[in-house]
């Protein structure tokens, strides 16, 4: 073994005698490995930007209805059905909150685009963000609203403005309404902004389709050192069907798993890196296959004077692994700067994580190794005598 990896540097010595064709090979693999990071960094943006504000509520149990399969397609239920969660021993509060999407107006261009818009109850402890704390006496005044200023510079420069004290007024769901403060959130791939309001002036805007007892999520917070499990368990049996009782958690997983499993977005992300790991496959094999088959008859040389199967299948792995790290530094490299220029286009929270690092530098070994495994098939069967 010793001879195979340090004495005897053959793989290295084949591979970098034609340094055009090894450049091509690292070229191939590079953009193999730029391809499943994308395609990996893209589905984890799409996890995280999903569920931001799942994450943002301050909550230890969530109620939400039963037909409710995402943020995008939340069904509404009784607070009835929320304020019965009280009379179990344990929870301390409940708050109720309202999601829908309107139509924002760009005070600039006059153009719209639609935005997710939040109600909730200003007396209420709802969200995380620091902003909504410091803002309540104003959200409870009727038009005045919170923008999120991570949100994408098609809805106008409000942030901007706001920052340098101008009066930023404009229409939400054809209505008036004036930001009186910002947050930040950000935008996913259901939509591109965010506002934040009281519950009063959510169903003053959507008075046509909503009732103030018709809500999207009910927050459930307990009481300190309560078992969350147990409660859990009490709520689901003693309410009806028409609602789900989740865990914090559980609402982060519930909407992961819509995007995942029920929208074709998880299943494209899924299949770019798996074609990105089968052209990286195909595109070492063709390098090793074709080393190989150059070099047959000096293979068959170490035949003849005794060298086995075993040490020049070990060449050709080497070659695999040395093509697998030559080609994964520059694809990573590549990959960075790809990050930060989809992050400032779309706003998205996509960023290397060491993980998706790891991850992506074992399948590309894998693939190198996959690959060499295949290309020593022909050097099994050659005999020295069928070479001479």
């Amino acid at each position: 073994m010793r001879a195979i990896f340090f004495n005897t540097p053959l793989a290295w010595l084949q591979l970098t005698r034609q340094k055009g064709r090894l450049l091509i090979a690292l070229a191939g693999i590079a953009f193999a490995v730029i391809l499943m990071f994308m395609q990996l960094g893209f589905q984890a943006s799409l996890f995280d930007s999903a569920t931001r504000f799942h994450q943002s509520l301050d909550a230890d149990l969530v109620l939400i209805s039963a037909r409710s399969k995402s943020l995008g397609y939340m069904r509404t239920f009784s607070w009835r059905r929320l304020y019965q969660v009280l009379g179990i021993e344990g929870v301390q509060s409940v708050s109720p909150v309202y999601v829908w999407l309107g139509d924002w107006r760009n005070p600039k261009n006059g153009n719209f685009r639609a935005i997710y818009i939040y109600g909730f109850r200003p007396g209420d402890s709802v969200f995380k963000f620091p902003e909504v704390a410091t803002n309540l006496s104003k959200l409870q005044l009727k038009e005045n609203i919170l923008f999120d200023r991570a949100s994408r510079q098609e809805y106008g420069a409000i942030a901007k403005e706001f920052e340098q004290n101008q009066t930023v007024t404009t229409e939400l769901a054809g209505k008036k309404v004036n930001v009186v403060g910002l947050f930040t959130l950000g935008p996913s791939f259901g939509a591109d902004g965010n506002v934040i309001m009281s519950d009063l002036n959510f169903l003053r805007l959507f008075s046509n389709y909503r009732k103030m007892g018709e809500i999207d999520i009910g927050l459930i917070k307990l009481e300190p050192h309560a078992n969350a499990q147990k409660i859990l368990k009490k709520i689901k049996t003693s309410l009806p069907k028409d609602v789900k009782v989740l865990t914090h958690q559980g609402f982060v997983e519930f909407e992961k798993n819509y995007w995942q499993t029920s929208t074709s977005i998880g299943f494209i992300f899924t299949l770019g890196v798996s074609m990105g790991f089968i052209v990286g496959t195909v595109i070492v094999y063709q390098i090793l296959f074709s080393d190989v088959s150059n070099h047959l008859s000096e293979y068959a040389t170490l035949k003849a004077i005794g060298f086995r199967n075993i040490y020049l299948e070990f060449v050709v792995l080497q070659e695999a692994i040395i093509l697998a790290t030559l080609g994964y530094i520059p694809g990573f490299a590549l990959t960075l700067g790809l990050y930060d220029l989809t992050k400032d286009a779309t706003a998205l929270p996509i960023q290397m994580d060491t993980d998706r690092a790891i991850l992506v530098l074992i399948l590309t070994i894998l693939m190198c190794i996959i690959s060499g495994f295949v290309a020593v098939r022909r050097l099994r069967k050659a005999e020295p005598a069928e070479l001479f």
